[in-house]
């Protein structure tokens, strides 16, 4: 029997492009596969530009908290292709993945189609004959052409903050964007919609007025705050007083009410109680969003020396909530901050690293081995046009050799750029 990573290197071949936005060709693949997103549990779709796998964590959380089991399907993998897929709380065996891209292999003919196209199906196909109580679906890229957008009816849609990202697929504009995002909104569908700009937030209400789909929006219908060290969100159901959210950053108070709006608004029989959204607020769990790496490697080579952290957020919009989170900790805990920096060519440098001015001592730019990724001195140059003090390193270990040999103080070093060198970040850390 062939290996999951042949078949997935085979299927690259079925299209020229690795992104070419629309949906009949995976449609066409689930009525060969005798439509497997009509078998699915309740889905909840969550759309946006970030905050969205972490919103979802939230919800697997909340929901395994209650005892639920939970299909979910997120993009891209950090280390293995298989952390895309879990299948009852857990990521897909070899042998279950194997079986369900041979199974899309087939039936697929050969005819041309994206790799994320049928992945996406064998997803959709493993889910739709393992039992479970709900499934949350992240959109790959987008929303109205993405692949991810073939449920006719979920039990709620998501929308996450909207920011200027893969501007080459979606639009040039914010507008342009949140119209593709709005996509996954569907008539009679509730459409829980986080933290937005003016323009945005207008034009997703709308679009969901039209469609006749009720619109939940944050700040205005709920919110959420940090009082006396504690989360507290509102809405027109009361309040809850919970403890902070596990992961790091005040941008995580949105994500987590985010989550708790959705299942609010769901159905009686998928809610959770309290305690339960209490529990999934601390036990959540999502790696390389502003995760503290305390092991491995890079941590021995530290030697106590550095406090290490990891994020693979990659746009302007989420440099500017990693900057505010770097802020409050520099105001909690002072120690000189340095990036080791690297980045994907179809990704904005100069507007990512434009947040820290001001807050980052020092920039080591790196490259990413194997991918389509800014050469080092692109991301120099970036840097040094904004003003920051920059180098070139070889990679991650040298460029935190070098950080620590050139420094008498106790930096504070956040690796970031990229969710690709973040999963070799964890991959060679163990």
């Amino acid at each position: 029997m062939a290996d999951s990573q042949t078949i997935l290197d085979r299927l690259l071949k079925l299209h020229p492009k690795l992104i070419d936005l629309e949906l009949t060709r995976i449609q066409h693949l689930l009525e060969a596969l005798g439509r497997p997103q009509d078998k699915l549990p309740p889905v909840i779709h969550i759309g946006g530009t970030n905050g969205k796998g972490s919103a979802l964590a939230y919800l697997k959380a909340m929901h395994e908290a209650a005892g639920k089991r939970v299909h979910a399907y997120t993009s891209p993998h950090l280390v293995r292709f298989h952390e895309r897929i879990v299948v009852e709380g857990r990521e897909i065996t070899e042998d279950h993945l194997v079986d369900c891209l041979e199974r899309c292999e087939a039936a697929n003919g050969g005819a041309p189609i994206t790799h994320f196209e049928i992945t996406t199906a064998a997803a959709l196909l493993a889910f739709s004959e393992v039992a479970a109580d709900i499934t949350l679906l992240e959109v790959g890229l987008g929303g109205a052409f993405d692949a991810t957008n073939v449920i006719d009816r979920p039990a709620a849609s998501v929308i996450t903050p909207i920011g200027l990202d893969h501007q080459s697929f979606l639009g040039d504009t914010i507008e342009e964007i949140a119209m593709e995002k709005a996509g996954i909104i569907k008539p009679g569908v509730p459409v829980i919609i986080g933290p937005q700009e003016d323009v945005v937030r207008g034009l997703l209400t709308d679009i969901a007025e039209t469609k006749g789909a009720q619109a939940i929006v944050y700040g205005q219908d709920w919110q959420t705050f940090e009082e006396h060290g504690r989360f507290v969100y509102q809405d027109e159901q009361g309040l809850l007083d919970l403890p902070m959210p596990g992961l790091t950053g005040r941008h995580q108070l949105a994500n987590a009410g985010t989550a708790i709006a959705t299942l609010r608004a769901l159905p009686p029989s998928l809610q959770v109680s309290d305690q339960d959204i209490e529990t999934g607020l601390e036990t959540v769990y999502w790696p390389a969003r502003m995760q503290r790496l305390t092991r491995g490697p890079l941590v021995e080579l530290a030697q106590g020396k550095a406090e290490l952290w990891l994020d693979g957020g990659h746009n302007p919009h989420a440099a500017i909530a990693l900057s505010q989170t770097l802020a409050d900790l520099e105001d909690k805990s002072p120690r000189p901050l340095h990036l080791i920096f690297g980045m994907l060519k179809n990704k904005d440098a100069e507007g990512y690293l434009a947040a820290y001015q001001g807050l980052a001592r020092h920039i080591s730019v790196v490259p990413i081995p194997g991918e389509d990724a800014h050469d080092t001195d692109t991301l120099y140059e970036a840097a040094r046009k904004l003003g920051l003090e920059a180098d070139k390193a070889a990679g991650v270990e040298d460029a935190l050799a070098q950080i620590l040999a050139r420094r008498q103080e106790a930096p504070r070093i956040l690796i970031c750029g990229s969710l690709y060198l973040a999963g070799q970040v964890l991959k060679e850390n163990g």
